[in-house]
């Protein structure tokens, strides 16, 4: 299992400061982020843009991430643990129990396979 790590770049710097709309502009002029194996835990991230972020391998211990649309987000692999998720979209990939597993146990999330 890879450990969570702080990523050198002004766009992370932006989220762990929770300064959420300033990551969403800059986000928009940068286009895709790539925050695998990020360390966001125990962050308020509500009102994040998570369109297009990659996630893979994340750790969301405890973080607020309600009423973010993860939808078009990669979370493969991602871990949920206490995670407030209230009103969360989540890849249509992943099924709920997978989600609430992650939530309640903290295991990676495994995307279905077809």
């Amino acid at each position: 299992m890879t450990q969570p790590k702080l990523i050198d770049s002004p766009l992370f710097a932006l989220v762990r400061e929770e300064q959420i709309e300033a990551f969403n502009e800059a986000k928009r002029r940068e286009g895709a982020v790539d925050f695998t194996g990020g360390d966001f835990r125990g962050l308020d991230l509500r009102n994040l843009e998570a369109d297009g972020l990659n996630l893979s391998d994340a750790y969301f211990r405890s973080a607020d991430l309600r009423g973010i649309d993860f939808r078009n987000a990669c979370l493969e692999g991602a871990s949920l643990a206490h995670a407030q998720i209230s009103g969360a979209y989540f890849p249509p990939e992943l099924s709920a129990d997978e989600i609430l597993m992650s939530v309640n146990f903290g295991t990676r999330l495994r995307y279905r396979t077809k």
